[in-house]
């Protein structure tokens, strides 16, 4: 890579990013036993919502999961029929009903959570050498910066560093070879 971050190096990066990603997010659900508790993905990422909020509403569920409202409905059905949540009137309004994590699905979420944190602490301890301790400390820092990122800010600004370019457009390819 030539490190311009632009074109064929960034989409690579992308890409190698993206796989790599991928690959550490199934391991660790592999190691903290994900794949044994019999519920999908999206359930325990529910769960976790739950457990994390406090008492919440299936709306405010939703928003935060960025899914639809039937989506939530159906993981919660999985969710209370195995005792992890329940739901109870809002006392503040009788109209809302406030989901809330059992002791189980506290448990649940607390030992899987638990579980990845230490495959993660064995594995660090096994390939990082102390000397590599600050490249593992910044490339966390860049990819929590990746998460939280929110292009429809950057947008404008890449595309006016782009117009500006050598009085190249956005639209025109890079003239690199």
């Amino acid at each position: 890579m030539s490190g311009t971050g632009g074109g064929q190096d960034t989409a690579e990066a992308a890409q190698r990013l993206s796989v790599a990603v991928t690959r550490l997010r199934s391991r660790l659900r592999e190691e903290a036993g994900l794949y044994r508790t019999g519920l999908s993905v999206s359930q325990l990422s529910v769960l976790r919502s739950v457990v994390e909020a406090g008492p919440v509403t299936a709306a405010d569920l939703a928003a935060a999961q960025h899914v639809s409202p039937q989506s939530i409905a159906q993981n919660m059905a999985v969710l209370k029929a195995a005792g992890l949540v329940r739901a109870d009137r809002d006392p503040g309004d009788g109209r809302k009903t406030l989901l809330t994590a059992s002791k189980a699905g506290r448990q649940l979420f607390m030992s899987l959570h638990a579980s990845k944190n230490s495959f993660l602490a064995r594995a660090i301890d096994a390939l990082v050498p102390p000397q590599e301790r600050a490249d593992l400390d910044r490339a966390i820092v860049l990819l929590e910066r990746l998460a939280a990122t929110d292009l429809s800010e950057h947008a404008s600004i890449s595309e006016h560093k782009n117009l500006n370019n050598a009085g190249r457009t956005h639209e025109q390819p890079d003239a690199r070879p």
